[in-house]
């Protein structure tokens, strides 16, 4: 990691969690606020440590995961602009539940927990989001087990590219970055097995890998 730097208020503005709030209010989480150049393939926090920070992703993208003895990896889900991570630390004191590893060099603003809560204290709005933020996140775990207990693996495939998409001119279109072995760890499947999904999806029409990223096609959605 560099070492901190200050954080503007018009960078805060950027996130979702903080919009709206009057200037003060913002000055005031200026201050409490640092941020961090991370490299790409360096971890921010480990599974197991203790939970000292709440990261807000300025720039860049990372990965959550968690791994057994021997090594293998399993990715919970892919961070990017605008999101969040360690909030949880602020609802007990247990350790963290996942390794988070910048897959491009990623610009984080961090807050420190004790802070982090004080800002809460201060600002329903922002308290109610960090709630709401919370409730997705635990419906996206819903979905995931259900599809890893219902579904093959076209359609896991297809369900995580329609969540991990967004609207771009009128398309829907995957823009993150994601490898087929990041899919693989995703859903619980082979690269290999993957490749051979994606390709046949192409094939039908159903999805087109692109310099934008991939573009979907409405029939995924019946995959």
């Amino acid at each position: 990691m560099t070492q901190p730097t200050a954080v503007s208020t018009t960078a805060l503005k950027t996130f979702s969690l903080f919009q709206g709030l009057s200037d003060d209010t913002l000055a005031t989480v200026s201050r409490l606020a640092m941020m961090r150049r991370i490299p790409r393939g360096q971890s921010v926090v480990h599974a197991g440590e203790r939970c000292d920070f709440v990261y807000l992703v300025l720039t860049g993208s990372l990965k959550v995961v968690v791994s057994d003895e021997d090594g293998r990896e399993v990715i919970l889900t892919i961070l990017g602009q605008g999101e969040l991570f360690g909030e949880m630390s602020m609802f007990g004191e247990q350790p963290r539940s996942a390794t988070v590893v910048a897959v491009m060099p990623s610009d984080l603003v961090m807050i420190a927990k004790n802070d982090f809560r004080t800002i809460l204290q201060g600002n329903f709005e922002v308290a109610w989001r960090i709630m709401a933020n919370l409730a997705d996140r635990l419906r996206s775990a819903d979905r995931k087990i259900e599809s890893l207990a219902l579904m093959d693996v076209y359609g896991r495939v297809a369900r995580l590219l329609l969540e991990m998409s967004e609207e771009v001119n009128g398309a829907v279109v995957v823009v993150r970055k994601i490898t087929k072995q990041d899919i693989a760890k995703m859903i619980g499947a082979s690269r290999e097995m993957v490749s051979r999904v994606m390709k046949d999806l192409a094939a039908q029409g159903l999805i087109e890998e692109t310099g934008a990223g991939i573009v979907l096609r409405d029939r995924l959605q019946s995959v």
